[in-house]
């Protein structure tokens, strides 16, 4: 059986902060990661990402655009991840009760396992959306 979840790197309006949750439970209890959660029975991706994001943040579809970046498929575990990106169209206050939710900003070592979640995978993550910033973060 496999188990679909996502992420969700949502950055700023002027893209100098991106939003995590630092998590109150393991896995990663302590630990910064992307947003996101569960996909759904039967829900696509892209409709379960804008529904993880305002259930977590209060961020709704009308706030920002999101891109699928790529997937992380652990066939061992049979889950399968999909990260997606998106830029704020105006500054809003966020909110949510499952974790803390921070801006940070963008210049941080995202592989820091110590810091961040994921064993590099936000890393990655960060480096590719670097990498596309003039097509993903528009």
């Amino acid at each position: 059986m496999n188990i679909d979840f996502n992420v969700i790197a949502v950055f700023d309006s002027m893209c100098k902060h991106i939003l995590m949750c630092k998590r109150r439970k393991n896995p990663y209890k302590g630990l910064y990661n992307l947003v996101g959660g569960k996909i759904e029975s039967g829900e696509d991706g892209l409709s379960a990402a804008y529904r993880e994001l305002e259930e977590e943040t209060g961020i709704s579809k009308k706030d920002v655009i999101l891109t699928h970046l790529m997937d992380f498929t652990y066939y061992l575990s049979s889950i399968k991840v999909e990260a997606y990106v998106g830029r704020l169209n105006k500054e809003i206050s966020v909110y949510g009760d499952e974790n803390d939710l921070e801006w940070i900003e963008i210049n941080q070592n995202f592989f820091d396992v110590s810091k961040f979640a994921g064993e590099g995978n936000i890393g990655h993550i960060m480096e590719q959306i670097f990498l596309y910033k003039n097509i993903l973060l528009k």
